[in-house]
């Protein structure tokens, strides 16, 4: 099948060369010469053209998009449009609010062009592992390009599922994101405890790796933590500032909107933001507090 590839970063480029080496003809397209330099050394072809790319591909093409959600896929979709033919399949990839999904389907819907949207999951690992896809859209066009699919999937019938209509994929993947902060959290907050754990001199990286065979905590965010903490066991340089790329906000959002409880992953994305305040003005207001009612006394800088 051939795939027009929009965006060529990290997982953009690692989701083109799996799909070359699967046996699909790739066009990569990226406004950014050392992304197309960088792709071309994977074998499949780059474009700095979104003009040129889908003029050398057969109708009815398929268009992948790998691009920061947000405005950036409506302009990408806008400098689509005037390309784009009947029967064209448009995959955005990407992190997108579902919500968003759902108002772009019904965009090119009016220009017979099908739209579907993949939570897409695997990061950096998945050019080597294959991606978990959760994909929502029309039955009929997503069957119709079910090998690509197959293809980044880890297997033919695993690691991917067509879940349900347009902004079901980009909803099951922002749960998705959202479960995985709460998990981020639990180990990180285990693995706090245990390093103030003085009096035992615990190795972390021992602990970890005992844990990642047998025990009910055992994971693949598991595998990555016990890598980093055999590298840099006490995490030198790294800065206690943790980002969030949006898909937590979500999650907690429709948690209040369904009103389903969700302390779990609120609290994680609470733990971010605070990550992030070098100078907590309402940690030193609970101190001037405690000196108010009760005399304790406060610590200066």
């Amino acid at each position: 099948m051939d795939i027009a590839m929009i965006g060529l970063g990290k997982m953009g480029a690692n989701m083109a060369e799996r799909l070359h080496r699967g046996g699909h003809r790739v066009i990569g397209v990226d406004p950014g010469e050392a992304a197309r330099d960088s792709a071309a050394t994977r074998g499949f072809e780059v474009s700095a053209s979104i003009a040129d790319a889908l003029a050398q591909l057969p109708v009815p093409r398929v268009v992948w998009l790998m691009v920061p959600a947000g405005e950036v896929v409506d302009q990408t979709l806008a400098a689509l449009s005037p390309h784009l033919s009947e029967g064209d399949v448009v995959i955005d990839g990407g992190n997108s609010y579902y919500k968003d999904s759902m108002r772009r389907a019904e965009q090119v819907k009016g220009e017979d062009v099908s739209y579907i949207d993949c939570g897409t999951s695997g990061g950096v690992w998945g050019l080597q592992e294959g991606y978990s896809l959760m994909i929502g859209g029309e039955t009929a066009a997503v069957e119709r390009v079910g090998a690509i699919f197959r293809t980044l999937a880890p297997g033919e019938d695993r690691g991917w599922a067509h879940v349900g209509p347009s902004g079901a994929g980009h909803f099951c993947k922002m749960v998705h994101n959202g479960i995985e902060y709460g998990m981020m959290q639990a180990y990180a907050e285990g693995f706090a405890l245990m390093q103030h754990k003085t009096a035992f001199n615990l190795d972390l990286a021992q602990v970890a790796k005992a844990w990642q065979h047998g025990s009910v905590v055992r994971s693949w965010l598991l595998d990555l933590s016990a890598d980093a903490l055999d590298r840099n066991p006490q995490l030198d340089g790294i800065a206690p500032y943790v980002e969030d790329s949006g898909e937590g906000r979500w999650t907690v959002a429709e948690a209040i909107d369904l009103d389903v409880p969700a302390p779990v992953i609120t609290l994680s994305l609470l733990e971010r933001l605070r990550s992030r305040e070098k100078n907590s003005f309402s940690d030193r207001l609970l101190a001037a507090m405690r000196n108010e009612f009760g005399g304790h006394a406060i610590k200066t800088r």
